[in-house]
């Protein structure tokens, strides 16, 4: 079954509006760890506007050995204040996978992924390193991406579809395009070698067409839907609906 990994950034931007502790983000993530959820995501930004170095370092230590542990950032962005970096907290904490990401300070939240044909060098040493860590890389890509041989050559183990226009396009009622070009960056990759995963906007009300069209997906990290969906019918619950979903 597809993986199913909850970002739980939603639940820092939470606390962090009020201050304090509440709500707490490993209280969370235990919720949906046992309500059957397979991974956590966390996406700490150097700006702390969501989820803080300290957070990673909580969820490492309750995380290990229990669920996969993804961290995404922007491996390029500078050390700022209490924020060390994408690869020193991946030094200090050793997630299962770390999910490279070109995003900015600029962006409310992620939209775009890398462009292979131009970004794979510069990429190299940073996967290198990641890999030595025992880390696996994935790569946040745009549908259309075709240099998979090339990043596969490079260490790289898995992309990670940005989905963001394919859920635009399903609530205009017109997903068929985006949806197929989905699918064929997916056998591209798959075919080079690379595993497959989605994630940015997917919620209840898209994921299961878009598991179908993707055969032999590999994980969904699905944070501001899931959360805001929570708000309604309870973390547990919904959870539970987004496996059902997968299954």
């Amino acid at each position: 079954m597809t993986l199913l990994s909850v970002n739980l950034n939603k639940i820092a931007v939470l606390r962090n509006s009020r201050g304090g502790h509440e709500p707490d983000i490993c209280r969370a993530a235990q919720t949906c760890i046992e309500h059957g959820c397979g991974g956590i995501t966390v996406h700490p930004r150097p700006d702390l506007r969501h989820v803080r170095p300290d957070d990673v370092r909580a969820l490492a230590a309750m995380l290990r050995g229990r669920v996969e542990y993804n961290i995404e950032g922007n491996p390029f962005a500078a050390p700022r204040g209490d924020y060390p970096g994408l690869l020193a907290l991946a030094r200090e904490v050793r997630p299962t996978q770390v999910t490279l990401v070109p995003d900015s300070d600029g962006q409310i939240t992620s939209d775009h992924g890398f462009d292979l044909s131009r970004d794979l060098d510069r990429l190299r040493p940073l996967v290198d390193e990641l890999n030595a860590l025992d880390c696996r890389v994935s790569l946040f890509v745009d549908a259309g991406n075709q240099d998979f041989a090339a990043a596969k050559a490079i260490g790289v183990r898995r992309i990670e579809l940005y989905t963001g226009p394919y859920a635009e396009a399903f609530a205009e009622g017109e997903p068929d395009a985006v949806l197929a070009s989905c699918a064929a960056t997916a056998r591209l990759a798959q075919q080079a070698g690379l595993a497959v995963n989605a994630g940015h906007d997917l919620s209840q009300a898209n994921l299961g067409t878009f598991k179908a069209a993707i055969p032999g997906l590999a994980e969904v990290s699905i944070g501001h839907a899931l959360i805001g969906e929570a708000l309604y019918e309870g973390l547990a619950t919904t959870v539970r609906n987004y496996l059902q979903i997968l299954r």
